[in-house]
């Protein structure tokens, strides 16, 4: 039974390096996966019942890494986990992907309403740009969700725990080399509140059911 898992284990290891996903854990400070952060303000590393996580304050709080996790690719799904925390502002970005010198970005936001939030999800490439939200779908503050947002090379989609929150077609050109950030937007405005566990960031579009676990 132990070879048997240990098998398993190595596949699936071998099989995140064959399909180029990087994931991101948020439970220590100076990197996110296998790049070198710059900290800002005073986030901290948090215990959560599902491990570790890195909590934002709101009002100065970020990550910043040299490296755009989606450069290159034609298709993508971008997941995070994350908990939205209760007294944050209206609009908030907590995570940011952005080609050096332009532009062309992916950036996850918030919007909070009447004590819950909705997604807001945003695509910009040279070759078009969508904004996805509907603000009567909404969720619980203070609590842990899956977020997503998957290009098909022709549809745009975004989900909330799996759950399909909105979708356009769009034609959207592969991003270059950039930055990212957590906790703010790229240029220091709308910080999040709360905290972030984990991402994975994928060159291929996946279906809901492969999408990392739910919170």
């Amino acid at each position: 039974m132990r070879i048997f898992l240990l098998f398993i284990l190595i596949a699936v290891g071998l099989l995140g390096q064959k399909d180029g996903s990087e994931v991101w854990k948020f439970d220590r400070l100076d990197r996110l996966g296998k790049h070198k952060t710059r900290v800002e303000g005073d986030p901290r590393v948090v215990a959560t019942a599902k491990g570790r996580a890195i909590e934002f304050d709101g009002q100065d709080d970020a990550l910043f890494v040299d490296v755009h996790p989606l450069t290159g690719a034609k298709t993508f799904t971008w997941e995070v986990i994350f908990r939205p925390a209760s007294g944050g502002r209206a609009e908030q970005r907590f995570f940011h992907l952005q080609e050096a010198g332009v532009q062309t970005r992916l950036l996850f936001e918030t919007r909070l309403i009447d004590g819950k939030w909705c997604l807001d999800s945003f695509a910009a490439s040279s070759t078009g740009s969508k904004a996805l939200i509907d603000r009567t779908k909404l969720h619980s503050l203070d609590e842990w969700h899956h977020v997503a947002m998957v290009y098909d090379g022709k549809e745009f989609r975004h989900y909330v725990d799996r759950k399909l929150q909105g979708s356009s077609e769009v034609s959207l050109a592969p991003q270059g080399k950039g930055t990212s950030s957590a906790g703010v937007r790229i240029n220091r405005v709308d910080y999040f509140k709360g905290a972030i566990r984990e991402a994975r960031m994928t060159p291929r579009a996946l279906e809901p059911a492969a999408f990392l676990p739910l919170p």
